[in-house]
């Protein structure tokens, strides 16, 4: 983003989750900038989320010390599905009380649908989110993506 903290410069960053998936070994690879990685895989028919956290820093401007971004491997198995998203579904002002809608929310959410095709996800995720939102103004961009292994 060629940003090195002058003056009168953009202190713009750019919050992310870059997945790559090998076919061939099943393994994902997942580095995330603010935006984490859900997996959703079931153990003894129990579906679990397991949370790869992101790393507390954007792409770009940053005021705290240049490191590398954390690389996650894992090894995938048959049926999990994994979603990655923007912040703006869970920041989402609504509902009653004009809260946020809030990660454990989305969680639960997720963890509700996981198991149904996923135009029904896509349906539910979107009525969820306009049920919730009501007559608030959208605060963000919102994008969702669920792939099943």
């Amino acid at each position: 983003m060629r940003q090195h903290g002058h003056e009168n410069e953009t202190r713009d960053g750019m919050d992310i989750a870059v997945c790559a998936i090998n076919m061939k070994n099943k393994k994902i690879q997942y580095s995330g900038a603010y935006n984490p990685l859900f997996l959703i895989r079931e153990k003894n028919n129990i579906p679990e989320l397991i949370e790869i956290k992101a790393d507390r820093m954007p792409v770009g401007f940053y005021y705290g010390k240049e490191k590398p971004f954390t690389y996650n491997e894992m090894q995938l198995e048959p049926n999990d599905i994994f979603y990655t998203f923007s912040d703006g579904f869970i920041d989402q002002f609504g509902g009653d009380n004009n809260k946020r809608f809030m990660s454990s929310n989305f969680k639960k959410l997720l963890l509700n649908i996981y198991d149904e095709p996923m135009q029904q996800q896509k349906e539910t995720l979107e009525k969820t989110f306009n049920n919730w939102k009501k007559d608030y103004e959208q605060m963000d961009d919102i994008l969702i993506m669920g792939i099943k292994v």
